[in-house]
This record gives C-alpha cells, structure tokens and sequence, in this order.
C-alpha cells in the first residue's frame, strides 16, 4: 500500500526524509507509518520516540503544574495515551515538541518509556506550529514569553528576514514587546497596558537583527510609563482608596487613545502621550465611588 496522498509517481520519501527516518532507527525509535499529510501532501511519519531524547523547544511557554498534574492524572484514569505529540529534530538525537510539553511531562510522571509522535522533516514549522498551539489556553504573560523566545530563536537563523514576514508566528507584534517587560518584571502589569500596545505597536518592516533593538527601546518606554503609573497608584492607595481597579482606572483616564477612532497615533506619539498624562494626574481627585463604578463598567464589558 503506498502512503496517503502519495503522488502516483512518487513512490518512496524524498532523500531527506528517508535519511531522518534512518536517523529515528538509529536514535532507538520506531517507525510505525510514512505518509503524506491531507492537506499540503507533505511527508510526515508517525513513531515511537524514546522519551528520553524529546523536549519541548526553547522558546515556547513554560509548564503549568497545574494542567501538567490534571492531565497526568486523566492519562493515569484512562490507562492509556491516546494524543500523540508533534515532533521536529533540529540535529540528529534531539527531537523537540512545540506542541507537547505537558503531554510529554504526563507520559515522564507515569514513567513511561516511549512516546507516539509525528515527526515533521522541516524543522522551521516549529515556529507555526507554536502560533495554533491550543493543547492549553495561553494567558497574556505565557503568549507574551512564549513570542520573545521565538523571536531570539529566529533572530539567530533568519536574522535578515523583516519582522512583518513572521506575523502569523509572533500573531500580535506587542506581545514582543510585552514579552521582554514580562521576562524583567514577571509580575508586570501587561493586561493594563495591552489594549494600548495592541493598537498603536505594529510589525516592523526591518531585519529582525535591527527590529530585536527597536523592540527593547519600545519596552523600555513602556517600562518608563509603568513606573510612573505605579507611582500614581500609590498616590492613590495612600487616600485609603484600594479598589482592586485602582490602575486599571488611573491608565484609562491617561490613555490617550480613548478620543482616537480613525486615526491612531504612532507608538512613540502614543506612549509620550501617556507618560504626559500619568505624570500631569491628579491623584487626589480620585473618589472611591468613581474607581467602583469604572470597575463594574470593565467587568460587565468582559462577559458581554
């Protein structure tokens, strides 16, 4: 039987692929089918890895505990692994999974040996495959570490390529930028700031060797302006107001987007603006009732 979406006329895997398949065997896996994906016809094979010689990538998220820990349980429940991992191998005895993390810690917690994975010849869909990753829903500050990793690990092999090209990876270009505030200040305030950054902090169209400087500059400001929001919240907190929307409520009334609709300002203008309008608020003219009020408006917001 010739594998799936296989082209009548191309009968065995190309060079390359037959030479990773050797190259499993070697490393003391098993291959247990070479096929052509549905989609795109490209080759794949599905096997069993020692699970000793798989790791998740560099760049993407570290582990949650928590979900490491219901999801070994469930495994333990069931008695069997039924959800094979994605593999790529960047060098032969190395096979990284940048979408089996969790599963692959389950599979170690449960001592197993082996792991069912599909490897993929191309080691660069790592990058894609990262961007679609659903096997745990990312928060802000994980999609935000897990984007700054994968771009130092670009910028390493596809230096030259403009920023912009890796939009479908990256998917929002301020979660670059949020990502090294996040990796400096892991409890960092990146919900609040978000909804600025998301309009005015654009993919840039350079090299992401220069881009990467551009980006740690644009952290930086945003850096400045966090400073002087703390500052102002403490303000606050001082009168005795402690509402848990206290900064949220202090960056709204700063934000200098709120009167921008069709026309919005670049990120330097915006976040000049906003450093301006944190350092000229007037922290004693806040009312507990008004701070109450906008946190209930932002709340029923959120569900709607």
């Amino acid at each position: 039987m010739k594998p799936f979406g296989q082209h009548p006329d191309e009968k065995e895997p190309p060079k390359a692929v037959a030479s990773l398949l050797e190259q499993v065997d070697r490393d003391g896996g098993r291959i247990l089918a070479v096929y052509r994906e549905p989609v795109g016809g490209n080759w794949q094979a599905f096997c069993l890895l020692p699970l000793d010689k798989v790791a998740p990538t560099p760049y993407q998220r570290d582990l949650s505990p928590t979900h490491s820990k219901r999801l070994t349980e469930v495994v333990k429940k069931i008695g069997r692994f039924v959800d094979p991992i994605v593999v790529v191998s960047p060098e032969p005895g190395v096979y990284w999974t940048p979408n089996g993390h969790h599963r692959r810690t389950a599979l170690e917690k449960l001592k197993a040996e082996w792991v069912p994975a599909i490897l993929i010849p191309e080691a660069e869909v790592a990058f894609q495959i990262l961007a679609p990753n659903t096997e745990k829903a990312h928060n802000l500050k994980e999609k935000s570490l897990e984007v700054i990793r994968m771009y130092r690990g670009l910028l390493e092999e596809e230096g030259k390529k403009h920023e912009e090209s890796f939009s479908f990876q990256f998917e929002e270009a301020y979660f670059a930028t949020l990502g090294l505030l996040y990796e400096k200040h892991p409890r960092f305030a990146g919900g609040a700031f978000g909804s600025i950054l998301r309009r005015v902090d654009k993919f840039l169209k350079e090299p992401l060797s220069s881009a990467y400087e551009e980006r740690e500059r644009r952290a930086a400001m945003v850096e400045k302006a966090s400073g002087i929001l703390d500052r102002q919240v403490e303000k606050v907190k001082k009168r005795g107001i402690r509402h848990p929307f206290v900064k949220n409520f202090v960056l709204a009334r700063c934000n200098p987007l709120t009167r921008a609709r069709k026309t919005v300002p670049s990120f330097d203008t915006a976040l000049k603006r906003l450093t301006e309008n944190l350092e000229n608020f007037d922290a004693d003219a806040v009312r507990y009732d008004d701070v109450a009020r906008a946190g209930v408006m932002a709340a029923a917001a959120a569900t709607s």
